[in-house]
């Protein structure tokens, strides 16, 4: 939109509406008709103010509430722009992210980073700060995959394997096949245990996540189980802005 079409988006508002409303209104009408697209810039402030004679409060008003909606997202010096579309994770059950993402009607695909086999003396870290709980034992398999939706990056995934459980597991082809397909084939998953925060990407994952380092992600740490032994332990991370959780409990 341009100043121009500002002023005559507004005037097709409802006069009897609020000023803020109407910024909204003609704001939320832009993008039900596709006139306004995810990453299209929004004018700035100053624009509306220039544009409609209002307050910048008013304007301020308008924004943040369509913000906080998750309609836009707003960069501090940079601009305001159309929110990218929120896709639904479900975190009650567990699927594989290719399924998800297909039942949305786009494109999967995914790029492995790393496939190798870990042991406690060597790689202790892992061990140490519990992303490996100890009764995965002393070894372990662990792969680095980054999925895509319709080519956007939409997870990393690291993930522990039980290698008694998965002995082949560095001989599949994880460019093509999730790991969670591969393991579902091998072993039935019973039950599971999650844990959910919001963290800062390090440098590396923002880079391949393709977002700001200041952006916050979900993460989701899932230790998945088969009866009383461990299947994998796996990190999940999402861009925030490009996912909403859901689930259903108590039927």
């Amino acid at each position: 939109m341009i100043i121009d079409e500002v002023k005559k988006l507004y005037a097709k508002t409802p006069a009897k509406l609020p000023a803020y409303r109407r910024i909204q209104l003609m704001i939320t009408s832009q993008l039900e008709s596709g006139d306004l697209k995810a990453g299209d810039p929004i004018p700035s402030e100053n624009d509306f103010v220039n544009a409609l004679g209002i307050s910048r409060m008013t304007v301020n008003r308008a924004m943040r509430e369509l913000s906080n909606e998750g309609l836009l997202k707003r960069t501090r010096g940079i601009g305001t722009f159309v929110a990218e579309e929120k896709f639904p994770g479900d975190f009650m059950s567990v699927h594989n992210i290719a399924d998800e993402i297909k039942e949305r009607g786009h494109s999967h695909s995914q790029k492995l980073l790393k496939l190798e086999k870990i042991n406690k003396e060597d790689d202790h870290e892992f061990w140490d700060s519990g992303q490996i709980p100890p009764e995965m034992g002393e070894t372990a398999f662990h792969s680095v995959i980054v999925h895509f939706d319709d080519g956007v990056p939409f997870q990393i995934e690291e993930r522990f394997v039980n290698d008694r459980i998965a002995p082949r597991y560095l001989e599949q082809n994880f460019e093509n096949l999730p790991p969670a397909s591969y393991l579902n084939s091998l072993i039935s998953v019973t039950h599971g245990i999650h844990k959910i925060d919001a963290i800062l990407p390090n440098k590396d994952q923002h880079e391949i996540l393709e977002i700001e380092s200041t952006e916050p992600c979900l993460r989701i740490e899932r230790f998945s189980y088969s009866e009383e032994e461990l299947v994998s332990a796996a990190c999940l991370l999402h861009p925030g802005f490009r996912i909403v959780l859901e689930g259903e409990f108590g039927k």
